[in-house]
Order: C-alpha cells, then sequence, then structure tokens
C-alpha cells in the first residue's frame, strides 16, 4: 500500500535536509550526487501519485480555460 502524500514530502525534505547537511560539510560530490538523484527520483514518484489521484477530479472542476494549461503542465510533469 502506498504511503500517503504528507508521508512521502516529509520523507523528501528529510532527504534535502540530510542533503544540506552534506554540503555544508562538503562532503564527497559523488555522495551528495547520489542524493540529489535520490531525492529527485522520491519527488517524482509523489508528483506522479499525486497526479494519479487527483487528475480526474481536478480536471472536472476546472474551467475550459484552464484545460489548455492543465495540458501543458501535463506534458511538463510526463517529459524527462
Amino acid at each position: 500500500m502506498p504511503k500517503n502524500n504528507e508521508q512521502l514530502i516529509n520523507n523528501i525534505i528529510g532527504q534535502l535536509e540530510g542533503i544540506k547537511k552534506m554540503l555544508t560539510e562538503k562532503n564527497e560530490c559523488f555522495s551528495v550526487l547520489i542524493q540529489m538523484k535520490a531525492a529527485k527520483a522520491a519527488f517524482d514518484r509523489v508528483m506522479i501519485q499525486y497526479t494519479e489521484q487527483n487528475l480526474m477530479d481536478c480536471a472536472t472542476k476546472m474551467k475550459v480555460s484552464d484545460k489548455d494549461k492543465l495540458g501543458k503542465l501535463l506534458k511538463e510533469i510526463i517529459k524527462k
């Protein structure tokens, strides 16, 4: 069962705090980059999960003029 979005965000915040500490302590570059990659992947997962859980509800409540903006945003989210 996936964690809720709030828990996932708290985990990401913890990862970012760890990265901040690593930068302050001038840790080895490769270790810092690995942690940054992990934080980015975690954020990507929470964004996808949030989108899957909320997209239909969000889209049905939107004004017609905002639907084009939603399409552009989704393209940005899914592009690598």
